[in-house]
């Protein structure tokens, strides 16, 4: 295909996933209300406020919650219109070893925002309420600081959660190998927790959260890349069977057809 039309087919992708995401930002606007409300639950069930301190500011707080969840949203749209672009340049072997991972990609991020939201986000905002803050102290939150802190939890389990995706992959594709993880296991812990420093809330219950999660997908990463390996060389084998046999035959009709030409 010449480059044109590469590019052509580019744009079309790209304007597909815009209107797709404007779409959902849209509906997401619309819905922000009851959204939000939906965010709040784990510090309203525990008692606590969330308050608007400025006139502007839930206007921005729906501008950024509609940009953030029409990307997660319209992740696995966005996804389908790049595979759409690249699936024609790859060979039928290849586009079969992709697709479960086109599909584990979205499934494994909301996982991650799942168990933010129901297990991780009630603890910490308990902890570090009850930990840290006075008893005598009215707990309110901030509805900016508030969101920010959930779009920020959001986007490192969602991370963490596809760690395993993309190291199976890099396994599958023949980047990396289960033994180098396995050999590189003590660097992968202190970057767990680096990972977990950077992308987390700054306290120590939120990095260890996640940071737990981090190192036990490196750990089902190596476990499922060994299956894939597994399979590969009983692939190569078979393969190596079949070619010997090939060789074999090949050798058997060559002489098969020397004796003929003699015995004539």
């Amino acid at each position: 295909m010449p480059l044109l039309d590469h590019l052509i087919e580019l744009r079309k992708r790209l304007i597909y996933a815009l209107v797709g995401f404007f779409l959902v930002f849209f509906v997401t606007f619309y819905f922000a209300k009851p959204i939000f409300s939906f965010l709040m639950q784990p510090a309203l069930a525990d008692g606590y406020k969330v308050i608007v301190l400025d006139i502007f500011e839930f206007f921005f707080v729906t501008v950024k919650l509609s940009a953030f969840v029409s990307l997660i949203v319209g992740f696995p749209l966005i996804a389908v219109q790049i595979w759409l672009f690249v699936a024609p340049g790859l060979y039928r072997h290849e586009r079969r070893a992709f697709v479960p991972f086109l599909v584990a990609t979205p499934f494994m991020f909301y996982a991650g925002c799942a168990l933010m939201y129901y297990v991780v986000l009630p603890y910490v905002i308990n902890f570090m309420l009850t930990q840290y803050a006075p008893a005598d102290i009215e707990k309110t939150l901030r509805s900016s600081d508030y969101l920010e802190r959930i779009l920020q939890l959001v986007f490192a389990f969602g991370f963490a959660f596809e760690v395993p995706v993309l190291l199976t992959l890099l396994v599958q594709v023949g980047i990396v190998t289960t033994e180098g993880l396995r050999s590189k296991r003590r660097y992968a812990i202190v970057v767990a927790f680096i990972i977990s420093a950077v992308l987390a809330p700054p306290d120590v219950v939120s990095q260890i959260a996640l940071a737990i999660p981090l190192m036990a997908f490196y750990e089902i990463s190596i476990l499922i890349g060994r299956v894939i390996e597994r399979k590969r060389e009983d692939a190569d084998k078979k393969a190596e069977v079949e070619e010997l046999r090939a060789e074999e035959a090949e050798k058997a009709a060559e002489e098969e057809k020397k004796a003929g030409d003699a015995a004539s």
